[in-house]
């Protein structure tokens, strides 16, 4: 760790949360649970929300993180305008008509971001150029993780084993739609739309034949120009958490669990995971030992494939001929105390406050610039 924390008696940790994007309540949740649980013995925290808009604002603790009366909650912008100048890891107040001023020193950033300009290497480029220490993956690895499309082809390169799929890129959609059209249907029906680059199951659809297969990319498109069509898997979802560990260790997998929808969602989308009890989780998934160690050891492997850092969840399918089929790697999953990555980690002796504390702790460790 730097010396230069010892002269304060506590860590500043900087929880940033909000951002310009579709899973800007998304964040808020989860930045309401780490809130929560941090500990404020050993920290000193400073909520930043970052407005629809793009601006950073110094929140306070009475901001609503929660869904109330099924109204999502957004960050309140009424707070001091900040900013992170680069190089400085201070952090500085904006408020119009007055000189700028310092808030001080960061030690950490615990970026609470999910989708687009946070979770897919935008605020990890920032945080590196400011020299900030920050929780979670790099630019690379966060980058390729949001874009399902290249994460795909990484997976395969290091020998995971992914489903077929076909990635619609926006020339070839206005310019040469028939082609793209005949390439999907060479999957075979059905297919699962969806963003290349957004998460929180955010613009997905099922397509069962030509014509829902249009309005589904139609659909992708509203959140993102690039659109990846996948074929079916016939299969269970089993997910699995890897945390880094301190040191020279190799990262560590958690309990696999399986994720049970129930008969109102298709799949597990959006409303599935945030909006009601329409999904539970059961861990251990209950699947041979030896797949169960198998996909733990992938889950690893699609970690390192990646060059990931802090936590990350990796999501299966489970045949029924017994195979397992690596779907998607998330470098920043949903983190609330009863998101999936929480949940399989306090299955596995790893509470959420101790889950926080060493996400933190490893953020702090690890050497800044490259590595």
């Amino acid at each position: 760790m730097n010396h230069q924390h010892e002269s304060r008696p506590r860590v500043r940790v900087a929880v940033v949360f909000g951002g310009r994007n579709s899973e800007h309540a998304v964040s808020l949740m989860g930045a309401g649970s780490v809130l929560d649980a941090i500990d404020r013995s050993k920290y000193d925290v400073v909520p930043i929300g970052i407005a629809p808009d793009g601006r950073w604002v110094l929140a306070s603790d009475d901001q609503r993180f929660a869904i109330e009366g099924g109204e999502l909650p957004s960050v309140d912008d009424s707070g001091t305008a900040l900013a992170l100048p680069s190089g400085t890891g201070q952090l500085v107040t904006l408020d119009a008509g007055r000189i700028p001023g310092s808030l001080g020193e960061v030690d950490v950033v615990f970026p609470m971001l999910h989708g687009a300009y946070g979770e897919d290497g935008t605020i990890q480029g920032l945080l590196e150029m400011a020299g900030v220490r920050y929780v979670g993956s790099g630019v690379l690895a966060s980058a390729v993780g949001m874009d399902k499309a290249y994460m795909k082809t990484l997976l395969a390169a290091a020998g995971l084993p992914v489903g077929p799929y076909v990635v619609v890129r926006d020339r070839d959609w206005r310019l040469d739609r028939d082609r793209v059209l005949k390439d999907v249907e060479d999957l075979g029906w059905p297919v699962f739309v969806k963003p290349s680059r957004a998460g929180s199951s955010q613009g997905i659809s099922r397509a069962e034949d030509a014509v829902e297969l249009e309005r589904a990319i139609e659909h992708a498109r509203e959140h993102d120009p690039k659109v990846l069509v996948e074929a079916a898997i016939e299969g269970r979802e089993i997910e699995c958490a890897v945390l880094e560990s301190p040191g020279d260790e190799p990262p560590a997998a958690s309990l696999p669990g399986e994720v049970l929808v129930n008969e109102n969602h298709e799949f597990f989308d959006f409303s599935a995971k945030y909006i009601g009890s329409d999904m539970s989780l059961a861990v251990p998934a209950d699947i041979p030992a030896a797949a169960s160690e198998e996909l733990r050891q992938m889950a690893v492997r699609a970690f390192e494939a990646l060059g990931c850092e802090g936590l990350s969840r990796v999501d299966f399918f489970y045949t029924p001929d017994g195979r397992l089929i690596v779907n998607e790697i998330n470098t920043m999953p949903g983190f609330t105390a009863m998101s999936v990555a929480p949940q399989l980690w306090a299955a596995s002796g790893v509470s959420y406050p101790e889950l926080v504390d060493r996400l933190i702790r490893l953020a702090l460790d690890r050497p800044a610039g490259l590595r």
